[in-house]
């Protein structure tokens, strides 16, 4: 426990919660707290920076400085030692500042007589909101209990520049962390623009008495809270399979620890005897912790950030007793704001979406899966969305771009409806070709399908103008649940989708799991790179229980229609050979036990890898149709991890070597009379779209929003002539086809 006077720092606690109740302006507030601070701690200067926008401090109160300084001197985010507390948010002390790396000299205060300088962050829970300084003539090492003390009271002036405190109605003059416009670039989850208002999905708890009135009550909460808390973990670690332990019971050992942590309840205990209240002594720890971790270089250590944050959410909702519900009233076009978020919580909230902005997150994520079967547009690695967003703020989503405008400027908005409103339009055209075949001039036509995977999409069959669907992902009905489906529960609906399709092909890919989509109830699997390892075919041929029990299901739910089953992730020819068999063994076991048999079954393949090119002829051979998977065999052609926003981007699917080998897999298929398609998010881009079927791949699977556009072009160029311009640029040696394939096309 701090030397630290706490009646002192309990004295000037209460006269901010006095200054906070009191009736007044923003400016008088601040003003005052700056007056009481100084007088606390006995210094001549002490003053308060906060954010004017995302990279600006400004001087909003000064005890102590020039008083024409207030409102005219501005920092840059780690421009002087104002702004390296600000980045770093960490506190600063020193006795002589301006020998202090980073020092920046501003004339107009007057500071240059107090050398002494102490800087600590206003925070609430990693967001920036501004700095308390305090400075001394005298040349003063500040104590440590200072600087404790001083972050005590930050804390509660963050908690009050939360609540408003410091805004004068509607005036400009005082900023706030949550006026401003601001931009994030992230990453594309799933394309498409949409407009609204933010909707939180884990609410942050507000905090409206940051100051306890009584440090022996406040401690009896906390004390309650944390032994409420630990009851809840440890409960939850003894529910949980921890099967032969490994990683996934070090984690949960590593949560409890976390909870039963004496120095974490030590400083909270500290905290409160201090003057904090219980809720505000959590918060504080929560958003010290989370500047240490976020500049830790260990993996290991930021990854445990994530269980003390959410250790801390649950005690604050223990005290609070606020749940998940703040009160809050959803919009009426709500963008779902979220750290990261599962596919069952995302399904529940439906289509009543209209975008979602994720601050983690991949593209190949189990909720960038759901949103592309809810058609809704997705940002991913969006930084600091949840600290940034408050519930009701306007907010512009960019799917196409990965990019998100918060609060944005009306000349933003205005171009950004613009271009909403041509995406409309065309929207609109692209409906009139509904029940037209995508028949280029030269009298090719392309079947064009949909990917589906929830019940969700199939209403998009019939209104998209798909010929049927050239993937149903199957592994989404277990992603979404806390246990393994039933058979009889798979059959039913897999002969729903069958029956959705009104006779249309569907073809059914038996689970595509491990890598990162890991079922709940699965083991956690211990991989440098899970996109290559223990998933999709080879976790189906290792766990034959699970497989075989899919296809009993797809063989029962096909009684009397056509069944088209489809392995992933194929490498190698044996394990085609093998999942063959037990589709064969299986289809013999139902005959024998009298069920109902599908008129007809047809066995294909995903090709994935760039291995199953060179294949040998048998296996084209023994399948009865092929889908190229495009987005794992683009990754693993370039060897660049799609899930890896640095490298992701940095090859195009129209560079000359890849639509060489697949040029190659056509001349295979064609070879062996295998009929070929290309399914994955290239497919849905009309100028890609086109050049595959340049190269001789007649059917292609694509997101339903996109088969409107990618018929739209098809039908107005001849595919035969696009040969002759691709064949021409590959015996060129172009090493990339998309500048003569895109003149071409404006010619067009």
């Amino acid at each position: 426990m701090p030397d630290r006077n706490d009646s002192d720092s309990r004295t000037l606690l209460r006269r901010l919660k006095g200054i906070l109740a009191a009736p007044g302006g923003g400016q008088d507030r601040l003003d005052q707290i700056t007056h009481h601070i100084a007088d606390s701690m006995g210094t001549q200067v002490c003053s308060i920076y906060l954010f004017r926008d995302a990279e600006t401090l400004e001087l909003c109160a000064t005890e102590g400085l020039r008083a024409a300084a207030v409102h005219q001197t501005r920092l840059r985010l780690g421009e002087g030692l104002v702004g390296r507390v600000a980045r770093t948010g960490r506190y600063i002390n020193t006795a002589d500042a301006p020998s202090a790396p980073g020092f920046r000299f501003m004339p107009e205060t007057g500071e240059e007589v107090f050398p002494s300088f102490l800087g600590v962050p206003i925070q609430r829970v990693g967001e920036r909101l501004g700095v308390l300084v305090v400075q001394s003539q005298d040349k003063r090492q500040f104590t440590d209990d200072d600087v404790y003390g001083l972050e005590v009271v930050a804390m509660v002036l963050a908690e009050m520049t939360e609540l408003g405190a410091f805004q004068d109605g509607q005036s400009d003059s005082m900023p706030s962390a949550h006026r401003f416009p601001l931009m994030l670039r992230g990453g594309t989850g799933q394309e498409g623009l949409a407009e609204g208002h933010v909707w939180l999905h884990d609410p942050r708890v507000v905090i409206a008495n940051p100051v306890g009135d009584d440090p022996e009550t406040e401690l009896a909460r906390l004390h309650e809270g944390v032994n409420r808390l630990r009851e809840t973990v440890d409960t939850m670690v003894a529910a949980a399979d921890m099967g032969d332990g490994g990683e996934h019971a070090a984690v949960l050992e590593t949560y409890r620890m976390f909870a039963h942590s004496r120095s974490w309840l030590r400083r909270m205990e500290e905290d409160i005897k201090l003057g904090l209240s219980a809720e505000a002594a959590v918060e504080k720890e929560q958003s010290a912790a989370r500047a240490r971790l976020e500049l830790a270089a260990d993996p290991y250590l930021r990854d445990r950030l994530h269980d003390l944050d959410d250790l801390s959410n649950r005690l604050l909702r223990i005290l609070t007793g606020q749940g998940n519900d703040t009160g809050a009233e959803m919009p009426d076009d709500p963008i779902l704001i979220a750290r990261n978020i599962g596919p069952a919580e995302l399904l529940e909230y439906g289509r009543k979406l209209k975008g979602v902005v994720l601050e983690e997150g991949s593209v190949g994520s189990h909720a960038a899966i759901v949103a592309r079967a809810l058609a809704i547009p997705l940002v991913i690695h969006a930084p600091r969305i949840t600290a940034e967003a408050l519930n009701g703020d306007p907010i512009l989503v960019d799917g196409d771009q990965g990019i998100v405008h918060l609060r944005p400027e009306e000349s933003v908005a205005v171009a950004f409806r613009d271009n909403l409103a041509m995406q409309a339009a065309a929207q609109d055209r692209y409906a009139s070709l509904r029940n037209l075949p995508a028949t280029g001039t030269c009298g090719t036509t392309i079947q064009l399908y949909m990917n589906a995977g929830l019940m969700a999409d199939l209403p998009s069959l019939e209104g998209s103008g798909a010929e049927g669907v050239g993937l149903f992902r199957t592994e989404l009905q277990f992603l979404i649940r806390n246990h393994v489906p039933q058979r009889a529960e798979l059959a039913r609906l897999y002969r729903h989708v069958m029956d959705s399709a009104r006779g249309r092909p569907v073809m059914f890919r038996t689970l595509d799991i491990g890598s990162d989509k890991v079922l709940p109830y699965m083991k956690p699997q211990d991989e440098p790179n899970p996109a290559m390892g223990w998933r999709a075919i080879r976790v189906g041929l290792d766990k034959r229980g699970v497989l075989r029990m899919q296809l009993q299901s797809l063989i029962r739910a096909a009684a009397g229609e056509r069944l088209h089953v489809m392995f992933p992730f194929v490498s190698d020819i044996g394990e085609y050979e093998d999942a063959y068999r037990i589709l064969m063994h299986e289809l013999s076991r139902e005959q024998r036990l009298g069920h109902d048999m599908p008129s007809d079954i047809r066995v294909g393949a995903m090709l994935e890898t760039p291995a199953m090119a060179f294949a040998p002829k048998r296996f084209f051979e023994m399948c009865d149709f092929i889908s190229i998977g495009g987005n794992d065999l683009k990754q693993f052609f370039f060897a660049a991890d799609r899930e890896n926003e640095r490298v992701r981007r940095r090859y195009d699917t129209l560079s000359s070597s890849f639509l060489l080998l697949l040029q190659q897999i056509v001349a295979r298929c064609e070879e062996a009379r295998v009929p070929l398609s290309f399914c994955g998010e290239d497919a849905g881009r009309p100028i890609e779209a086109l050049t595959f079927a340049a190269l001789g791949i007649r059917r292609l699977s694509m997101r339903p929003a996109s088969v409107g556009p990618v018929k739209h072009l098809i039908r107005r160029v001849s595919i035969i002539e696009l040969r002759k311009v691709i064949d021409a640029a590959l015996q060129e040696g172009q090493p990339n086809l998309r500048r003569p394939i895109t003149e071409w096309l404006a010619r067009q």
